[in-house]
């Protein structure tokens, strides 16, 4: 039986306007885009209609699963929570991060993270998710059991992004020391002496692993057609290195030349909102709103705030240098989607999954008033 919901008196919010209008959703897809209010449906008030949100790299779970230094709740209630707070913040589908090897930080017991995972499909089969959940490997490539972690993964077809990090001294995020130093010394306390350990083994550990389990972990993206992400990428030798890997995401570029030259050879620059919302990185580099003016800022990710997500396409589309709002709206919605390969979401279009989103701005934040994935009402 066929099951139609009609919405009306919406301003949606197409891939290259915004039409005042109506749209009429059969069996879970997108079946018209009207202009002009419609006799019957719901009467939206003059509320717009958005793609639901495709969120590409959230540390949120993990700060659910782990919310204070040594404790860990229970996976499913952690995934639970994460799951009503993104898609109350008008994500539909996130790809959750979860974390490829460790350090001298301690990070996750070997096994951790691939029970994370086993409990975030056993969520899905008992349907007590509101959003589609796909799974973002971040590797730490100068970790010494990176290349463990990962295998636990290989066979995992809900794996459908993997970045390759270093967050060692020195390296991309980190250029300066004078940055290294507040993030790691000032921040943790540590003394001069165990600050000067705790570089030289990391700076020891990058220059033995980083290259070789870059080399295998990005081979192996490249055979199962995995989307792969570089990962504060800082120099034009960088973006280079990841233009050979078969890179298409760039995340969090932390220099304007690296962002440009990534933009410029095909890969989609992704910065985050909160960096929008804020107006800076607060890791002290580029900020994302000069990226956007410069033209060169292509995907959003919430990161540490997940209504920054539908907040910063609003910011952006204010003010003296505005992008237009379905400019802003596909940086979080089509554009990531395109990036990894999702061709059947991210665009309100006829044939297209009816994941929307419903949300009034009103005193410069937005408000989300309703959520549906595939036609189905979920917040």
């Amino acid at each position: 039986m066929t099951k139609e919901t009609v919405f009306s008196n919406a301003r949606i919010v197409l891939d290259d306007e915004i039409v005042e209008g109506s749209a009429v959703i059969r069996d879970g897809k997108i079946a018209e885009i009207s202009r002009g209010n419609s006799a019957t449906g719901e009467d939206f008030g003059g509320d717009y209609i958005i793609p639901g949100l495709i969120e590409l790299h959230t540390d949120h779970l993990e700060a659910h699963y782990s919310p204070r230094p040594g404790v860990r709740w229970m996976t499913t209630a952690a995934i639970q929570a994460h799951d009503a707070q993104v898609a109350s913040s008008g994500i539909t589908t996130v790809f959750d991060c979860l974390r490829m090897g460790s350090d001298e930080d301690g990070g996750f017991a070997a096994g951790e993270m691939r029970e994370m995972a086993d409990a975030l499909a056993n969520a899905a089969s008992e349907d007590r998710l509101k959003a589609s959940h796909l799974i973002h490997l971040r590797c730490e490539v100068s970790a010494a059991n990176v290349l463990d972690d990962f295998s636990d993964f290989e066979k995992d077809s809900q794996v459908r992004l993997v970045s390759l990090m270093d967050h060692a001294p020195g390296q991309r995020q980190f250029q300066t020391m004078e940055q290294y130093t507040f993030y790691y010394k000032t921040k943790r306390g540590l003394s001069d002496e165990a600050f000067a350990e705790f570089c030289r083994v990391r700076q020891e550990a990058s220059a033995r692993y980083a290259k070789r389990h870059r080399d295998v972990i990005a081979a192996f993206c490249n055979q199962h057609a995995i989307t792969i992400a570089s990962h504060d990428d800082a120099t034009l030798d960088h973006v280079e290195e990841s233009i050979e890997y078969g890179v298409r995401l760039a995340e969090f570029p932390t220099s304007l030349e690296a962002a440009r030259a990534s933009h410029e050879a095909g890969l989609s620059v992704l910065m985050g909102a909160p960096n929008i919302v804020r107006g800076k990185s607060h890791s002290g580099n580029i900020s994302a709103r000069d990226l956007a003016n410069h033209g060169i800022l292509d995907v959003l990710s919430s990161d540490y705030v997940p209504l920054s997500l539908i907040h910063a396409p609003f910011v952006l589309s204010e003010g003296e240098d505005a992008i237009s709002l379905p400019q802003a709206i596909a940086m979080v919605t089509s554009t990531p989607a395109r990036t990894v390969g999702l061709d059947d979401r991210g665009s309100i279009r006829p044939g297209l999954r009816a994941d929307l989103v419903r949300v009034r701005y009103t005193g410069g934040v937005p408000v989300v008033r309703s959520v549906w994935r595939e036609g189905q009402r979920v917040a």
